[in-house]
């Protein structure tokens, strides 16, 4: 009799060791969701939201912004590795790409810009900010079963023509807010694609 309550007691606290071994690897296998990858893709540069580019742009006022006025901006692409020289060639690839392109269809600031010749010149702005958070369940990422990607960020983009180094033509445009998500599914996690890796 003494042997059979004290085989159930421990029996009982079996069982209830059982139970908070299991609740512990639940609450772990949740804790686990923060451990999955996290990415960021910055262009190197002054603005720190869509807004901030955009103001800077807005200040540049064509017929009176020059090329020194550009750099206070934070438009120089000596310091600001996100703006690339467009050359007169360049820019007659772009706005003069055929025969058929009517000159009475450009903007009057590329006309004047495309006037002078090889005194005409662009800066192309491309400033990006992403950040990728990898989500779902962490088990099934882990072994490529399932991965899930949030993708968040924002884009500017903008062209700035100056003839003898004063603006003559600006536009801007790009993404203020990006907001994707990226699923993959792979039915045989880790094994997927293991067959194409032997016979190659």
């Amino acid at each position: 009799m003494q042997q059979a309550k004290q085989r159930h007691r421990l029996d009982a606290i079996s069982a209830i060791a059982r139970r908070l071994t299991c609740g512990a690897g639940i609450l772990a296998l949740g804790a686990c969701g923060a451990m999955l990858p996290r990415s960021e893709a910055i262009t190197d540069g002054p603005w720190q939201t869509f807004e901030e580019a955009q103001q800077a742009l807005d200040r540049v006022v064509t017929h009176k912004t020059t090329a020194a006025d550009l750099k206070d901006l934070g438009l120089d692409p000596a310091s600001n590795p996100n703006i690339a020289i467009l050359l007169y060639s360049e820019l007659l690839g772009r706005y003069i790409n055929n025969s058929s392109t009517v000159a009475s269809a450009l903007d009057a600031g590329v006309l004047e810009c495309l006037r002078v010749g090889t005194r005409c010149r662009g800066y192309e702005v491309d400033y990006h900010v992403t950040r990728r958070t990898r989500y779902g369940n962490f088990l099934a990422d882990l072994f490529n079963f399932r991965r899930k990607t949030e993708i968040v960020g924002w884009r500017f983009k903008a062209v700035v023509l100056l003839a003898d180094d004063v603006v003559v033509y600006k536009a801007t445009g790009g993404q203020p807010a990006i907001h994707e998500f990226e699923e993959s599914n792979n039915p045989l996690g880790p094994l997927q694609g293991a067959g194409e890796r032997v016979f190659r």
